[in-house]
């Protein structure tokens, strides 16, 4: 998967996202609403890097490309909208299955943690990871990465959690370090050894935590499996003082850490927050006071509106008093198989539109550069400058609105992952 020589001439809007100078920190408040939109743009990439960003007619003067013309592959993007790929920073891939029971129950009213209780949920999961072979796992994890690159997503935040062994979460990170060796684009591992306590420990949570901070942890930084270290702090997962063992056991290693939490019941983040966790996710479930510390943070709170659309909820993420606090917000699909079950960043972003009152300029930013951010890659990813990764995607627009706009459809002509070219289409293969 060899990057080329890439130019894209004829860009209607090209959405920059730049930063102003020495603004060293995620997005907030107003920031969030500046796109730092060029018409009639132009971008040169070589050896997957962004060389230059321009209007046209001065790309079309350049000396280099008059002299290398022939060696570039060009691209008119016939006026339509170009944008930093995005940057989907959580999502759970390394699974086998569909979980349709769980979803035909919630048709019938049951609340997800009815049938958590009921042993469906997370760990219904569970014995079909274990029981898969690495390849086997890989295979449905780069079926997953191939789906979100035609929709435009260039960077993935990837998570174990369906095994709840040494073993098997070790194999799970293995197969996705597997996955991401075949896919052009940026895959960050995270070991999520801590999302559900199995039912060998259902009387022990304990003892399951001393298996994640005493081998899973150590022997995933050992390993290089893992860049980030997560767990599910919430009602029926784990409390926060188990929350903070596993962080520093994280600490400890040399991994940084992320946290599920707020999503089923309301968790003081004190705890959390002492570790300057780079994101903590859902946030359903929040006080004013929490919302205020976070402000004073550069952790990103990063809302997953797909979950509490599949999962039939009334109540979304209080966006806007988020923002308006001076929160960093960022956006992600939280792929899974069993409360979303989606791999389209545009069908969050139109969620976070429609539901949470984001405007469309504001879903942008978070689900790139804040994307970035959450995972400490905003020196590589999330906009368009000389410089950084030539992640890209291209869509069927005349106006950067109409990505959120448009939804249950995929308007993503082509992407581009690290340099290289992807056309949208169902098969994920190069062009």
């Amino acid at each position: 998967m060899k990057s080329s020589a890439l130019l894209l001439v004829n860009i209607g809007q090209l959405l920059t996202l730049r930063s102003p100078a020495g603004n060293g920190r995620p997005r907030r408040g107003r920031e969030l609403s500046d796109l730092g939109i060029v018409e009639d743009a132009a971008l040169l990439c070589l050896g997957g890097k962004i060389v230059s960003v321009g209007k046209s007619k001065e790309a079309l003067r350049d000396p280099w490309l008059k002299k290398n013309r022939k060696k570039v592959i060009e691209v008119d993007c016939e006026g339509q909208v170009v944008l930093p790929g995005f940057v989907d920073s959580h999502t759970h891939p390394a699974f086998m299955n569909p979980r349709l029971v769980d979803f035909e129950k919630r048709t019938a009213g049951a609340t997800y943690e009815e049938i958590a209780e009921a042993g469906g949920g997370i760990r219904s999961s569970v014995e079909p990871v274990r029981e898969a072979g690495k390849s086997q796992l890989a295979e449905k994890i780069l079926s997953a990465l191939h789906e979100m690159a035609e929709q435009g997503t260039t960077t993935v935040e990837a998570k174990s959690g369906y095994g709840l062994t040494p073993k098997s979460e070790l194999k799970s990170l293995e197969a996705i370090r597997q996955a991401a060796s075949q896919w052009p684009g940026t895959v960050v591992p995270t070991l999520l050894g801590a999302h559900v306590v199995p039912k060998e420990f259902k009387d022990c949570s304990q003892k399951y935590v001393e298996s994640v901070c005493k081998e899973m942890v150590p022997q995933a930084a050992r390993r290089k499996l893992a860049r980030f270290v997560d767990v599910f702090c919430d009602r029926g997962a784990f409390s926060a003082s188990e929350t903070r063992q596993i962080f520093e056991a994280a600490a400890n290693s040399g991994l940084n850490v992320r946290a599920h939490v707020g999503q089923v019941s309301e968790t003081p983040l004190d705890t959390l927050l002492a570790f300057r966790p780079a994101s903590l996710d859902h946030l359903d479930h929040v006080s004013d006071d929490d919302v205020r510390k976070l402000a004073g943070q550069d952790t990103v709170a990063t809302f997953v509106p797909g979950a509490n659309y599949f999962l039939g909820l009334s109540r979304y993420p209080a966006a806007r008093k988020f923002i308006d606090a001076g929160v960093p917000v960022a956006l992600a699909t939280d792929y899974n198989p069993g409360s979303s079950p989606t791999a389209s960043m545009p069908f969050v972003l139109s969620l976070a539109c429609t539901q949470m009152k984001m405007s469309p300029a504001e879903s942008i930013s978070a689900a790139t550069i804040n994307g970035a951010w959450a995972l400490r890659m905003q020196d590589r990813k999330g906009s368009i400058e000389a410089g950084k990764d030539a992640d890209l995607a291209l869509f069927e627009a005349k106006d950067y609105r109409e990505v959120a706009y448009w939804f249950a459809s995929n308007r993503c002509a082509l992407t581009v992952l690290n340099g290289v070219l992807v056309a949208s289409g169902g098969s994920g293969e190069l062009v």
